[in-house]
């Protein structure tokens, strides 16, 4: 079974080795392919891997040894799934893999825009406590989390994870869903509509797919609806957000400021309007990317391959068995 790995750096930057798939079959690793180059590269291949690199049907169909992809990541956009399953090939992807870290990054960005321990340690080294008359410097308005509203936007596995740290912190926990949920074991959530949810929240966090029904959800109209206090965070998808609709809030006082793990164009344009709003803060696509998450995914895309080599691939998204 030959194995082609199209973009596997970010997996393996070199400290989480291809070891175990490497004992599925022969392992072909290629750190990033162009688009030029995908036909030439994956050529022959049973299996493919791809994080990023795109497999539209114009590419499928000059791989006609190709029988199963298995996406390096939960969203599978990437991958064209309908001309896949057409063509037979099975696609699968890899749930739950950075649940913990990506719920850990949410609350990273939200602790940042509430307690700003960026900012005073910049001031701190700046020398602006050091001439201060007091034993403390308060240069920057903080917030208390306790107490206030998180209002998660999808209620899958990293909402709930995001929740759960959030009602740990005494937060009150609102959030909107397509389909009903159950309540977890921890605490109470509390469901609304959309609007409700913004109106209500004092941090908005994320966490639904991209599709073409909900891009660009968040415009200058429901971000009107919140409250002047509130944050909101995505580290879902860039594409969630209308960009120049988030900056001018943001330049206008609307909201109090952003975080944000995920853009629109990736890597972003030097011009993009959200580099230079206030009281945003951008991180370069890296919540999912802590090493333990890394591990879980390889080990659970070696599961991947172990299950289709098997004849029941498993974690399938377009049907196909």
């Amino acid at each position: 079974m030959k194995i082609v790995v199209l973009d596997g750096y970010t997996l393996n930057p070199g400290d989480n080795p291809w070891d175990e798939i490497e004992t599925l079959g022969t392992l072909e690793v290629h750190d990033r392919t162009p688009h030029n180059e995908i036909a030439q590269r994956a050529a022959g291949a049973d299996v493919i891997l791809t994080n990023k690199t795109k497999l539209p049907a114009e590419i499928l169909d000059e791989l006609p040894e190709l029988k199963y992809i298995s996406v390096l990541a939960t969203g599978y956009d990437v991958v064209d799934v309908k001309a896949a399953a057409a063509r037979g090939i099975a696609v699968s992807n890899v749930p739950g893999y950075s649940t913990p870290a990506v719920a850990q990054h949410v609350m990273a960005l939200l602790l940042e825009l509430a307690s700003r321990p960026g900012d005073y340690d910049t001031s701190t080294k700046n020398g602006d406590w050091s001439g201060q008359p007091d034993f403390c410097n308060i240069a920057f308005g903080q917030t208390e989390l306790a107490g206030k509203t998180l209002g998660i936007i999808g209620f899958g596995g990293i909402g709930q994870e995001a929740a759960r740290l959030g009602h740990a912190f005494g937060m009150r926990i609102l959030a909107h869903a397509p389909r009903p949920k159950p309540q977890p074991q921890w605490g109470t959530v509390e469901f609304a509509d959309l609007g409700t949810v913004f109106a209500e929240s004092d941090a908005i966090s994320l966490h639904c797919p991209q599709t073409e029904e909900n891009k660009e959800f968040v415009n200058a109209a429901l971000l009107a609806r919140m409250k002047p206090s509130a944050f909101i965070i995505n580290t879902a998808r860039g594409t969630l957000i209308n960009e120049g609709d988030l900056a001018k809030a943001l330049e206008a006082g609307t909201i109090a400021g952003a975080g944000l793990d995920v853009l629109a164009q990736e890597p972003p344009a030097k011009d993009n309007p959200l580099m230079r709003a206030p009281n945003c803060l951008i991180t370069p696509h890296v919540a999912w990317a802590t090493l333990e998450s890394r591990q879980r995914l390889m080990r659970m895309t070696a599961d991947n391959i172990r299950a289709f080599a098997n004849g029941a691939p498993t974690n399938v998204v377009n049907g196909v068995s």
